[in-house]
């Protein structure tokens, strides 16, 4: 299902104002990546990206196609690791929210 307009803007104003949220966007993409729901991730990466940077200032940022990057977080998209790790890095410092990944035990 396609977001309307007004969730975007709500969701990128709430995403400048309020660097909590900010945070929790960005954990919330990248968790379910690796939690291996790519649908849910690349959705949740492609929300991230337009409530921050956008795909216009990623694209330039990475030397990239504008629209090779939303095919690439699109229903359908199927980036690379080096792709993904190249946003993953550009948005980290564009944004100011750096990851940090670390162990954990399973909860048994």
């Amino acid at each position: 299902m396609a977001l309307s307009r007004d969730f975007r803007q709500t969701v990128q104003a709430r995403a400048v104002r309020d660097p909590v949220f900010r945070k929790a966007l960005f954990q919330e993409a990248v968790q379910t990546l690796l939690e291996g729901d790519i649908d849910a991730g690349r959705a949740a990466m492609r929300d991230y990206i337009n409530a921050t940077v956008g795909f216009e200032r990623l694209s330039a940022a990475l030397g990239r196609p504008q629209k090779s990057l939303m095919r690439m977080f699109g229903p359908g998209g199927n980036p690379t690791a080096e792709n993904l790790l190249g946003v993953i890095g550009v948005l980290q410092a564009e944004t100011g929210v750096h990851l940090e990944v670390r162990a954990v035990a399973d909860a048994a």
